[in-house]
């Protein structure tokens, strides 16, 4: 069973955009709502595609330099290029990783599509090595496939 409930983040989020939060608003309620979920989850990271870069629209958890990172670099980037889902359970074994912090030890990335294409992802990192079940990224999928619809 995942530590991660879908299930009240995704009901949250849809209420809040029946309430009319704005986008930017829903990005940083999926990432609080996701790192409330407490260990594992870190620091939480939401970045939508512009183009052929990702730019950070909303976080939880620990400040990043990393505001905007291009398609095919570090896990985030990886993840946009190849078209796939990144569960990375130790970053050092990544010769792209590109480190927050010196506390990450694992990272997950999950994409945000609507009808196949990529809109954005949810970049969870974790100060853990190897924490991420596919039970989690199951609900990390459900979160982003919720976000999907909502943006």
């Amino acid at each position: 069973m995942a530590v991660l409930d879908a299930t009240r983040v995704v009901t949250r989020l849809r209420s809040a955009f029946n309430h009319g939060t704005d986008r930017a608003g829903l990005l940083t309620l999926a990432a609080e709502l996701i790192r409330e979920a407490g260990a594992p989850y870190t620091s939480v990271y939401l970045y939508m595609l512009h183009g052929d870069t990702l730019v950070l629209e909303g976080y939880s958890g620990r400040e990043t330099e990393h505001e905007r990172i291009a398609v095919g670099h570090g896990v985030c980037g990886t993840a946009v290029a190849t078209g796939a889902d990144q569960n990375v359970g130790d970053v050092t074994a990544r010769e792209n990783y590109i480190a927050c912090n010196l506390f990450t030890k694992s990272e997950l990335v999950v994409l945000i599509r609507r009808a196949g294409t990529i809109l954005g992802q949810i970049d969870v990192d974790s100060d853990v090595v190897d924490p991420f079940t596919p039970d989690e990224e199951a609900a990390v999928r459900e979160v982003a496939d919720a976000l999907a619809v909502l943006l």
